[in-house]
């Protein structure tokens, strides 16, 4: 039986097809990539010109040509606390804790990667939040940063540092303030200040409060004195005469009385005295 002949037309295209296989085999993490969940990608073409400032790749699975080169953020709310020392308007230190919360701006992803980098929160965020906190407290006195600013004080630093950080493509949420430590002997110095505060407060409020009551009073008394007066006035002898008659007759006309009683005087009243049946 004579040997079959290779034929070198069918050889070639499966040996392409095995090579271009075993190519991808070996190439495969380099020519995909999966972003995942809350993460975007800026993509760095090198033979293309550069970054795709007008793209940011979402979640998922992406092929890029093997010699370009994908960028990927974390594009989720995140935090970041700082605990530094300022300076009040008086010069005093202050131990302050402040957090951010913050995310990079995902339709400016590229502008972002290509201004600061990956690096961008050791390089615009830690640094805003510090000099904005800084600014912010050193125009407070320590009693009004312990006592009665504090909320005016964290909003201001957001503002602060929210303008600095919208123009380097990052977006800010929320800034709060967690603590604040003030030397001893000044806390110690504030929390008796508003003590007698309090206290004088409440002391003031009792004498308001005795004062509104004797002015009630007298006003009461007063009101009642002019009813009397009133009164008074108006009980002549002429109505108490008259008024005694008509007491007399409704007794006598009752089928109870008895005795009738002369009064001494000359406009004395006759009583009329009985008992019931």
């Amino acid at each position: 039986m004579a040997q079959q002949e290779i034929n070198p037309k069918k050889i070639i295209p499966i040996a392409i097809g095995v090579i271009i296989i075993i190519v991808l085999l070996i190439s495969w993490s380099s020519i995909t990539i999966t972003i995942e969940a809350g993460h975007g990608g800026v993509l760095f073409k090198r033979f293309g010109g550069g970054l795709e400032l007008d793209k940011t790749y979402g979640e998922g699975f992406h092929f890029i040509a093997p010699w370009n080169k994908m960028y990927i953020y974390e594009v989720r709310q995140q935090e970041i606390a700082e605990d530094m020392n300022v300076l009040s308007s008086n010069g005093l230190e202050i131990q302050v804790d402040v957090s951010a919360w913050y995310q990079p701006s995902y339709e400016e992803l590229a502008k972002l990667h290509a201004q600061i980098g990956t690096n961008y929160l050791q390089r615009v965020i830690i640094p805003s939040l510090r000099s904005s906190a800084r600014s912010v407290v050193g125009r407070y006195t320590p009693e009004q940063i312990y006592s009665t600013k504090r909320d005016a004080i964290q909003d201001e630093i957001f503002d602060e540092t929210k303008k600095l950080l919208d123009t380097k493509n990052v977006q800010l949420n929320e800034v709060l303030i967690r603590s604040i430590q003030l030397p001893p002997t000044i806390k110690e110095a504030i929390e008796t200040k508003l003590k007698q505060e309090q206290l004088t407060l409440e002391y003031e409020f009792k004498l308001e409060t005795a004062s509104k009551e004797a002015e009630r009073q007298k006003i009461e008394a007063q009101g009642k004195a002019r009813a009397n007066d009133i009164i008074n006035a108006s009980l002549t002898d002429k109505i108490l005469r008259e008024k005694g008659i008509e007491a007399t007759l409704k007794l006598a006309q009752s089928s109870n009385s008895k005795v009738v009683v002369i009064g001494n005087s000359k406009d004395g009243l006759p009583l009329i005295l009985g008992d019931s049946k």
